[in-house]
């Protein structure tokens, strides 16, 4: 149980937070001061400096080839392919400034922002994969967002050690599945959410170890089973074609709708959580000592950490794999060490304040650093030049009260309505720019019509639809099938989507509870429970050992 040290006013939403026994020993061993804002409003500081879907046609800088990228192609920055900025065709080091005392810090980090080339899309070793961003070793992958060791998975959001994944959000070790949210260990399981080792099934929530299953809920290692009732072989079958052909036909709309119909009915644990130990939090999986976390796997002796895998020791961080010893930073990992306020950096150690550092060690305030050491502001030093410098830096900082807080918003090359920020924290423009973020408007252009009608049988679709430009039902936007994506739905016998693919991630994000947790009773036994579930539709929501005896 933690211990309330003190009582703090958030600088930016004006609400009071604590400062618990916990947080002060991580404070001590990070050698950092105490917070400003409060979890939230950190959170939501560092996700706006986090753009993953919002991609751009433009040329590189350096060797003007067509390129796709995070920054559009009227910013100011100078933007590099991801060939160009990995090479030796430059050198980060040329643009070395030195520090200037009569000036702030994040003035002068401003400064060298806008003159070192940027990354046109964010990622470590992927292979035949132009069109992900903020993952690491996919091979054969398309629209894959924060994703990592992935082999032919399109259109999918947190994405992890799967094959052939078509549209997923959070889906891990996984085969052949499609339309699900919250999956791990499944094969060929669609239109589901928060399953585990099950296949061979469709529309199913929260199941574990089933096969051979449809519109089944909080089942555990069932087989032949339909709305949760047991049926032989032949008659799960018989049922199970007829819902094939019910999809071929296109008759998704009211299959879906029956399918949210009986996830009112089911039984909700209190918190999507499994395999921890003195830990709590949602989506939160074989952890240990990990608080108020949310989406982490394997994380131990963390909090306020969010989408992470295999992190220990760390705190303030969002989107992170294999860190320890971070604080207050996002988009950083890969077997980094003792690294603070730092984001799109990966593979470093002992840096702080850095920005698309990697393989990195000892630096401080640099960017676009690789493979250097006793760097400040990309000017090389000695050893001993670099720890007398950047200690009186420090201590600089602690004057203008810059050191302890994470990169002011205006350091953020995107708009507020282009980051993550404005997924978790959504914002109308008004609000945006009362805050100081900046907004982008929408482009003022008319989409193309769909001329072209999407048979309802999927079998009667034919490849030349990959040809034809359609339109989303929901926003208008055009995008197109393309030939790995029309042979899934055909494999599959899958209706082919009429929404484009950032409308299916939003209404698959909206399925997901918000990463907060709130007061509520256990609808069983009445116990008090905390739960992040806040539709109060959902009636059975139940504390852990009413829903384990259950099951």
């Amino acid at each position: 149980m933690e211990k309330i040290i003190e009582t703090s006013e958030c600088k930016n939403c004006k609400n009071n937070f604590h400062i618990t026994d916990w947080d002060m020993n991580f404070y001590k061993k990070m050698e950092v001061p105490l917070p400003t804002f409060c979890a939230n409003c950190r959170q939501m500081r560092r996700l706006a400096f986090r753009n993953e879907r919002y991609l751009y046609h433009r040329k590189c800088d350096l060797c003007q080839k067509n390129i796709i990228s995070v920054s559009p192609p009227d910013t100011k920055l100078k933007v590099y392919c991801v060939d160009c900025f990995w090479s030796d065709k430059w050198n980060e080091t040329d643009y070395g400034i030195d520090f200037d005392f009569s000036k702030n810090f994040f003035e002068q980090y401003a400064l060298l922002k806008a003159r070192v080339p940027h990354l046109a899309l964010y990622g470590r070793d992927n292979f035949n994969s132009d069109f992900v961003n903020l993952s690491g070793y996919n091979k054969n992958c398309y629209l894959i967002f924060a994703g990592e060791y992935n082999e032919d998975c399109q259109y999918g959001t947190q994405v992890i050690k799967c094959k052939d994944c078509l549209d997923n959000f959070d889906c891990f070790e996984s085969q052949n599945c499609y339309e699900c949210i919250d999956i791990s260990k499944c094969y060929e399981v669609f239109f589901s959410e928060n399953c585990r080792n099950c296949n061979s099934s469709m529309f199913l929530f929260d199941c574990r170890g089933c096969a051979e299953c449809l519109f089944c809920t909080n089942l555990r290692n069932k087989k032949y089973c339909i709305q949760n009732h047991q049926y032989s072989k032949e008659e799960y079958l018989k049922y199970k074609q007829t819902l094939i052909e019910m999809l071929k036909q296109g008759q998704i709309e009211a299959i879906s709708e029956k399918f949210e119909k009986l996830k009112k009915s089911a039984v909700y644990k209190n918190l999507w959580s499994e395999n921890n130990e003195n830990s709590e939090g949602n989506y939160l999986f074989d952890s240990k000592n990990c608080l108020d976390c949310y989406d982490l796997s394997y994380g131990e002796d963390c909090k306020f950490v969010y989408t992470g895998f295999k992190t220990k020791d760390c705190m303030d961080v969002c989107h992170t794999t294999e860190a320890e010893m971070s604080y207050e930073g996002t988009s950083i990992g890969y077997h980094s060490y003792n690294v603070k306020f730092m984001f799109m950096s990966w593979t470093s150690s002992n840096c702080e304040y850095g920005y698309q550092c990697a393989n990195c060690t000892d630096a401080f305030g640099c960017v676009g650093l690789k493979h250097k050491k006793y760097c400040i502001l990309n000017k090389q030093y000695t050893k001993d030049e670099y720890q007398n410098l950047r200690q009186k830096i420090i201590e600089h900082m602690k004057k203008t009260k810059e050191y302890g807080e994470f990169f002011p918003i205006n350091l953020s090359q995107y708009c507020y309505n282009e980051t993550l920020a404005n997924d978790y924290f959504p914002l109308k423009k008004e609000e945006a720019l009362s805050l100081g973020y900046n907004w982008k408007d929408k482009e003022n252009k008319e989409y193309l019509p769909q001329k072209f009608e999407i048979p309802k049988n999927i079998e009667d679709v034919k490849e030349e639809i990959i040809n034809e430009i359609l339109s989303c039902k929901t926003c208008g936007r055009n995008f197109k099938l393309n030939f790995k994506e029309l042979n899934f739905h055909k494999r599959f016998s899958l209706p082919i989507s009429h929404f484009c693919p950032d409308c299916r991630q939003l209404n698959k994000l909206g399925k997901r509870p918000k990463r907060n947790l709130i007061q509520r009773e256990c609808a069983k036994c009445g116990t008090g429970i905390k739960s992040a579930i806040t539709d109060s539709s959902i009636n059975k929501i139940y504390c852990e050992k009413c829903y384990l005896a259950g099951i």
